[in-house]
């Protein structure tokens, strides 16, 4: 059954990514329009219940090792980062993705985890995405997102706010500034969760949802709260103990009122990052572990109790995206079994 529903996607979507700039793995199959693809019965599916691909930490294909330590680090990290070679250490280790916006996004990752800050001393107070050392401008990414959502209409994304550094109420006015002149008519309002089909999204022509782990999101309609998009950490270096802890947070997911991420991701500890110094993160932690997490992926199946958002490191190492999306076809199933 796994293998028709590959052809069956790979005949639905037809296309055949090019290799992306960055040297990494060449995509098989081409999501860009994965949404759009999907069967008509399942386009009044709450996207709460739907199978849908995120990226961790999504902004950290590139990350500036020449920049200032960012305000998210300690400041012992900080003393440190004034030997020349700790900050090409850190590089290693603050990196959780080869592909860039663009090639996440045409391979059908719908779901972006982005953590912003200011640069302490920039007059022009412009926002940065940020993991120990400061990536791209916010504004450039943006750009590049609806660039191609204006190219694929149907598709949707999630925007994850989750962190912010060194921002004053100021910064987080010129970053919702910018998100409003990025996306205009494509931001969704915040609504009820339920609610949120596909369906209704193009009905609307909204493309853009917005999550905003900050006060400000009460002033702003388009908006929506942190916790309607809950993504419990696992925090640990073992694949047992995540899957374990995937397992358990996947029972206790509430049934309505929110969606939910599954942080499919081992986090490094001190030691870890002393052992493999020079290996960084992809070599040392993710590369050997990533196929058995994905073994946890194909077992799964969404639905108002099962998985919602996924969440990996370097998405393009194993089929991340596409084993997340062949998952909804077990919602077409059921309801074909259901009418038997």
């Amino acid at each position: 059954m796994l293998a028709f529903r590959k052809v069956r996607r790979k005949l639905r979507m037809g296309t055949i990514c090019s290799p992306n700039p960055s040297g990494t793995k060449t995509l098989e199959v081409c999501n860009a329009d994965w949404m759009a693809s999907l069967p008509p019965r399942l386009h009044n599916v709450p996207l709460s219940n739907l199978a849908i691909p995120g990226s961790h930490d999504s902004f950290s294909y590139w990350v500036d090792e020449k920049s200032p330590v960012g305000p998210d680090q300690t400041p012992a990290i900080k003393r440190l980062a004034r030997i020349s070679f700790v900050k090409k250490v850190m590089k290693k280790w603050s990196v959780t993705q080869n592909l860039t916006f663009r090639e996440q996004l045409d391979a059908g990752i719908r779901y972006f985890d982005l953590r912003v800050s200011s640069k302490p001393g920039d007059a022009d107070q412009e926002i940065y995405f940020i993991h120990g050392l400061f990536g791209i401008r916010v504004w450039d990414g943006l750009m590049e997102i609806d660039s191609f959502l204006t190219q694929h209409p149907q598709e949707i994304v999630f925007l994850d706010f989750n962190h912010f550094y060194a921002m004053d109420e100021a910064h987080h006015k010129r970053l919702i500034l910018r998100i409003q002149e990025a996306f205009g008519s494509k931001l969704c309002s915040a609504c009820s969760v339920e609610s949120m089909t596909l369906r209704r999204l193009w009905e609307k022509k909204c493309q853009v949802l917005i999550f905003y782990h900050c006060p400000f999101y009460k002033q702003y309609p388009f908006l929506w709260p942190g916790k309607k998009i809950p993504a419990p950490w696992a925090n640990t270096t073992s694949v047992r103990k995540l899957i374990l802890f995937l397992e358990t947070t996947l029972s206790e997911r509430s049934p309505h009122g929110s969606f939910h991420v599954s942080q499919a991701i081992l986090t490094p500890r001190v030691k870890t990052i002393a052992r493999g110094l020079v290996g960084g993160l992809k070599n040392t932690l993710v590369h050997r572990n990533l196929p058995a997490i994905l073994d946890w992926v194909k077992t799964q199946k969404p639905g108002a109790m099962g998985v919602n958002i996924i969440t990996s490191d370097f998405v393009d190492l194993v089929d991340f995206a596409t084993t997340v999306i062949e998952l909804n076809d077990l919602l077409q199933e059921d309801r074909a079994l259901a009418k038997c």
